[in-house]
């Protein structure tokens, strides 16, 4: 029998082979060209050995299959950019024949005239969850770490291998658009309850029950491929389908706003290809998925959200020449909100964490924090009971500094003060070892300034997380004046062990998200001045992609917090640093009405008790002269709020407080959801091009201020012909940050 680099096949003396995936190199299963190739010689090989009665596919890691690796539908995309120069429809031709060679060798393993099932053990994504598809039978393994889906959506692109002909075919029509058109992950029962699945069985029994299938008479032909065959959803043409497609196409567009190609294209895969025989189905979606290869939205997406988050995530920008660290114990200083939601973290990753407040009472409180958490997940069948034990026995409340003694690190985390912080830190460094790292969660402060109050100023950091911590993902690590190597790397080890993205900014006054977000906010203060209605200033910042209104957003940080930033900027830069309109604004919220925000249920939007909705608040439009909505460009509406942050960003890398155009896109999208669809701040300039954004800037610099006049840089780079991506490709961000 041939041997193969990546899978093992066995057959017993039932017949049935055992194709294990167990790549040599890899700690996940991807499909990769040769992964391919070997596959395809296995089918072969299962089809023509009459002595092989059927296979059962699984996988020898812990995990199933991560699915496609989409490195290799970058490389894929710059073959396709070069050809594409020299013979536009050889080249489409060429990215075509690419776009269908894994849906067209599932199609050769599903008619291959002998019965395959996939025995699925673990995580199954994306072209994996595709091949299951194929297969005539699917067992899942009984398991919490078993998950399924069909992800691609949230990269820029669909399941291009028949996962949007197969999911209609063998589920619910509704169900299968709702899994598709958002990357829904599925549970094996779920699988099981939407007809994806055949058997959930235990972990042990898994090829078992897999092998038992063959020899139980499994056929080896897919339902869609027998006479009579009949949709589980019912005709696209029926009063099942006339009730289910007008509203599900309106349902995508209010989600989506026609922001996201991909998910526009799984609807009129679905809709297209249930009208046709499967294999025209196919090719139906080999067009599609041709199509939205090209766009700006899957290259950009690809990029931040899939290659440079996974770049980001296995520590691209932690120091090499420094000893990885496995904590044994950290502690937290502060057990308010943040406070407690960082030991949270660290706990949920089986680190030893102290947390430390004023009194034993206010510390207890922040590990109760931790407990209702963990009920929440029980209650929600992600966690069990005895994981909520294990969890709460890693966190010591104390109000004694004496515990922190052997803490690798310790997070502060207490009031924005600077006093306040000034005392704790001393307190903290007198029981710290001389190689402890101490971190400052600050979200104002520099860290420079908070480093002077530490005796060890080289062993000083900024570890910056947002609200809430369990659900952000996002953390910055801020590099004062004299931080070294050895903090970073602990800081950088740290943010990898409680499993957040982790991107290195340079000391300056807010950072780098918040001066990104509090652009964001101050526009939207602009456009309320100007009169633009305030339900158009938050429907135009959806459409343009963004999670959460702008006034939404200054509610939930709190209108009073705008406020003291606006009056600690002009004591500290000057009256000129502040508009003074806007904080005439906010200080009539305030001060006037006194409307904080959420947190005393009124600020620019009332939030009446539940279960009623919160809704802009009416007296806004009693504060300025209205401009009737008719003689509002929404378009430009959108294009302000872009670009204000974008600006933003562009004057960041300019200043060199981020270096890494990969860090300033994945942490525009994480922190605070920069339109995703564009890749992030900066790639959202270099998908328009650079000279297409300064012509829009220019003109919008022209009707509403100076906040649109872009940085010399991006001048620079429209002259060169530059992209950030060229301009400051990641090695080069690297010696530009030692430079710094």
């Amino acid at each position: 029998m041939t041997d193969y680099k990546n899978f093992t096949v066995d057959a017993d003396k039932d017949g049935i082979a055992l194709v294990t995936w167990d790549m040599p190199d890899r700690s996940m299963n991807v499909f990769t060209e040769e992964v391919m190739n070997e596959l395809e010689a296995i089918i072969d090989h299962v089809a023509t050995t009459e002595a092989i009665k059927g296979a059962v596919f699984t996988s020898g890691k812990e995990t199933f299959s991560g699915g496609a690796d989409l490195g290799m539908l970058q490389k894929m995309l710059g073959l396709f950019e070069k050809e594409k120069n020299k013979d536009r429809k050889k080249a489409i031709k060429l990215l075509f024949d690419n776009a269908g060679r894994m849906g067209w060798l599932w199609r050769k393993l599903e008619t291959c005239g002998k019965p395959w099932v996939s025995a699925i053990n673990g995580t199954c994504m994306g072209g994996a969850f595709e091949l299951s598809l194929a297969c005539h039978g699917r067992v899942v393994a009984d398991s919490p770490a078993v998950k399924m889906a069909l992800p691609e959506v949230k990269v820029g692109i669909f399941p291009g291998a028949g996962g949007t002909q197969r999911v209609p075919r063998l589920a619910n029509t509704q169900e299968a658009l709702q899994m598709l058109t958002t990357g829904q992950t599925l549970s094996p029962q779920k699988a099981k309850a939407m007809g994806l699945v055949h058997q959930v069985v235990p972990p042990k029994k898994l090829v078992e029950a897999a092998k038992k299938m063959i020899l139980d008479g499994l056929k080896p032909v897919q339902p869609w491929d027998e006479k009579g065959f009949k949709l589980p959803g019912g005709p696209v043409y029926s009063a099942a389908g006339a009730n289910l497609w007008p509203p599900a196409i309106a349902i995508l567009r209010r989600e989506t706003y026609g922001n996201y190609p991909a998910a526009t294209a799984i609807l009129k895969c679905v809709y297209e290809g249930l009208l046709v025989p499967f294999e025209t189905a196919l090719t139906i979606e080999q067009r599609y998925f041709t199509e939205i290869m090209q766009t700006t939205e899957a290259k950009m997406m690809i990029r931040s959200l899939f290659i440079s988050l996974q770049e980001l995530n296995k520590g691209a920008r932690r120091p090499q020449d420094v000893p990885m660290r496995k904590f044994k114990k950290i502690g937290v200083l502060g057990a308010g909100f943040m406070g407690a939601g960082i030991a949270f973290v660290t706990a949920k990753a089986g680190i030893p964490v102290v947390l430390v407040d004023r009194d034993v009472p206010a510390a207890e409180k922040g590990k109760a924090h931790s407990a209702s958490l963990m009920d929440g997940l029980i209650k929600k069948g992600r966690a069990m009971p005895e994981d909520k034990e294990k969890l709460l026995s890693l966190i010591t409340p104390s109000d004694d500094y004496a515990a922190l003694d052997g803490c690798e690190l310790v997070i502060e985390a207490v009031f924005e003060d600077s006093e306040v912080k000034k005392g704790v830190t001393e307190k903290a460094e007198a029981v710290l070892k001389p190689s402890a790292t101490f971190a400052s969660n600050t979200s104002t402060i520099p860290i420079t300034s908070l480093a002077r109050n530490s005796k060890r100023p080289k062993n000083f950091i900024g570890i910056h997380f947002f609200s809430p911590v369990d659900k952000m993902m996002l953390v910055e690590i801020i590099l004062g004046k004299k931080t070294e190597d050895k903090a970073l790397a602990t800081a950088m080890d740290y943010v990898r062990a409680i499993k957040k993205t982790p991107i290195v900014v340079n000391d300056t006054r807010g950072f780098y998200v918040n001066r990104c977000v509090l652009r964001y906010m101050q526009e939207a203060f602009s456009m309320v001045i100007e009169g633009v209605p305030a339900p158009m200033i938050e429907n135009a910042a959806k459409m343009a992609g963004m999670p959460v209104g702008p006034l939404a957003l200054t509610d939930e940080t709190a209108v009073d917090l705008a406020q003291k930033i606006m009056k600690q900027t002009i004591r500290d830069l000057g009256p000129k640093a502040v508009d003074p309109r806007h904080m005439e604004l906010i200080d009539t919220l305030v001060d006037k009405y006194g409307r904080l925000g959420r947190k005393n249920g009124k600020g620019f939007y009332d939030y009446p008790e539940r279960p009623a909705k919160k809704h802009l608040w009416a007296g806004l439009k009693d504060l300025y002269p209205q401009k009737k909505p008719e003689k509002v460009d929404v378009e430009e509406l959108k294009q302000r709020l872009l670009a204000t942050i974008a600006l933003e960003a562009a004057r960041v890398m300019e200043e060199g407080i981020v270096t890494d155009p990969r860090e300033a896109d994945v942490g525009s999208i994480l922190a605070f959801g920069f339109a995703p669809y564009t890749g992030g701040a900066l790639s959202y300039i270099d998908g328009m091009g650079v000279k297409e954004f300064l012509a829009m800037t220019k003109q919008l610099q022209k009707k509403y201020g100076k906040q649109f006049k872009a940085p010399a840089l991006l001048h620079d780079m429209a002259e060169k012909g530059e992209t950030f991506y060229q301009r400051f490709a990641p090695e080069t961000g690297a010696k530009e940050r030692k430079a710094a």
